[in-house]
């Protein structure tokens, strides 16, 4: 789907200077590009009016439907700059794809893939300058969204709704200091999702019916909450943010099988792929709470991970609940990192892409 897009220059952009001191220290999520990505949808016209314009607020209607049921999506990517100065992006057409899984399950309309991927690709053109050197684990950080822009209050799809691109430098998820292992707290009280709701669906409920349980979490010294399935309270499903992994001594690399509660996340995909290719045997499948901590008491699990496109891969050091605290061994986590490297390193571009992942756009 040719589009042309109308763009429009910031007329206030940050000065080259000013970039480089941001990109010298950007944090995670507190500086955005330049400019943003807007198209609309309309129903009985599509999609139409794609522009890249100034980054700044929207104008949105205090009817709008978003702001009162909660229709939106979004997505999570990064476009990485290489040692040749150029800038790709990461299997952009799986985010477009889930992105559409979303829209499906949310009843917003769906964009066609290649619109997505030009969406974001118009983006990071206009604000390369903004995608930091690869040092440190830098990025851009790129978040595609959609909402029911519409100005309506009434429970139906919207009628109107806009679809957004905005970018920001990024440094590592979780800090400055190195990969070190966090603790995950286990709960069954709260849930974030369940059977037939919208679990495998990227959208904001999701992550806000996580916080209760997530702050319970910090009150534990916890930096992640992993939750069990509502009902039947026997399946480990993902992280708040986060899909889980755990490393058994014999080589097998196991995750929680997709159940159309937990999102199906493409750093997942990805590990499942390079970790096949590194020599694990990579497990989908049912995996209760019991078993992870009868597994690390017995030496069954002897590394454990969590997952993401923001955090990439973070070591699990503990897992923490109500009932006890099972703490994986010491070890400096090898596997793990192992993967973790084998994942960093054709994103960056430091070994050949022999899957075909990596695009480039500037």
């Amino acid at each position: 789907m040719p589009v042309s897009f109308d763009v429009q220059t910031n007329p206030d952009a940050r000065s080259d200077a000013e970039v480089a001191t941001l990109l010298a220290a950007p944090g995670f999520g507190e500086y955005f590009t330049d400019h943003m990505v807007s198209i609309t949808w309309t129903k009985g016209q599509g999609w139409h009016s794609a522009t890249v314009k100034p980054y700044g607020p929207l104008s949105l209607d205090p009817s709008a439907a978003v702001l009162h049921y909660g229709q939106e999506i979004f997505e999570g990517m990064k476009a990485y700059r290489h040692a040749d100065g150029s800038v790709h992006l990461f299997r952009p057409e799986m985010n477009a794809e889930r992105f559409n899984r979303s829209a499906a399950r949310m009843m917003l309309p769906e964009l066609p893939v290649e619109l997505f991927v030009e969406g974001v690709r118009a983006l990071v053109e206009v604000d390369a300058r903004y995608v930091p050197q690869p040092e440190g684990e830098h990025s851009l950080y790129i978040r595609p969204f959609m909402i029911a822009s519409e100005a309506f209050l009434g429970v139906r799809a919207a009628e109107e709704v806009t679809f957004l691109v905005i970018a920001s430098p990024v440094g590592p998820y979780f800090g400055s200091d190195g990969v070190k292992g966090v603790d995950i707290w286990v709960t069954d009280e709260w849930a974030r999702a369940g059977v037939g709701g919208t679990g495998n669906a990227k959208c904001g409920g999701n992550y806000a019916a996580s916080l209760i349980a997530q702050y319970e979490g910090y009150d534990h010294g916890c930096t992640q909450v992993m939750f069990i399935e509502a009902s039947g309270k026997d399946r480990v499903e993902e992280l708040g943010g986060m899909n889980v992994f755990l490393i058994s001594a014999s080589g097998d690399l196991v995750t929680p099988a997709l159940t159309g509660t937990i999102l199906d996340g493409i750093t997942r995909d990805t590990i499942l792929k390079v970790g096949a290719a590194q020599g694990f045997t990579t497990v989908e499948r049912r995996l209760s709470a019991q078993e992870v901590f009868d597994g690390i008491a017995d030496g069954t699990y002897v590394e454990a991970f969590c997952c993401g496109t923001a955090a990439v891969i973070s070591p699990i050091s503990g897992f923490k609940s109500k009932r006890g605290e099972w703490r994986l061994p010491e070890a400096g986590y090898p596997k793990t990192l192992a993967i973790r490297d084998g994942v960093l390193d054709i994103q960056y571009g430091r070994v050949d892409d022999t899957f075909g992942w990596t695009h480039r756009v500037a």
